[in-house]
């Protein structure tokens, strides 16, 4: 994917952080879409009620409360090793955040799956068509 798109998608979006617990605390406790970098490559985005929160659960939570926790993990695992959860946030604090604040972060987090098809979503959502039932 070109720079420039992925540069305009994340326009709103705050300035690149390393992802760490100092930086996550950081983060507001609104409604909100966050997107994990690592190199320059968006591989995963994520919505939330409250990112401040999620951003937490995400680096000290488990594989049943965090798919993003639990994609890193089994690619870890994949590695010869079980990760644990410091392993997986030792890992996730290698990548970068980045998060905006958004009335709509379930939209907002289709829209950027479906434009940037990040690895560690789980599924990416169908295009919809105007006239479509939300699903």
């Amino acid at each position: 994917m070109p720079d420039a798109i992925h540069d305009d998608l994340l326009a709103d979006f705050t300035p690149a952080q390393p992802y760490t617990t100092e930086v996550a605390a950081t983060a507001p406790r609104s409604p909100g879409v966050h997107v994990v970098i690592e190199g320059s490559k968006v591989i995963y985005v994520g919505y939330t009620g409250n990112l401040r929160s999620r951003l937490r659960q995400h680096l000290t939570g488990n594989r049943e409360s965090s798919v993003l926790h639990q994609q890193v993990g089994h690619q870890l695992d994949k590695l010869g090793l079980v990760a644990s959860a410091a392993d997986i946030a030792a890992w996730l604090a290698r990548c970068e955040v980045r998060w905006r604040e958004d009335d709509n972060p379930q939209g907002a987090k289709e829209a950027l799956v479906l434009a940037l098809k990040p690895r560690f979503n789980r599924q990416v959502p169908k295009s919809r068509r105007p006239g479509d039932a939300a699903g």
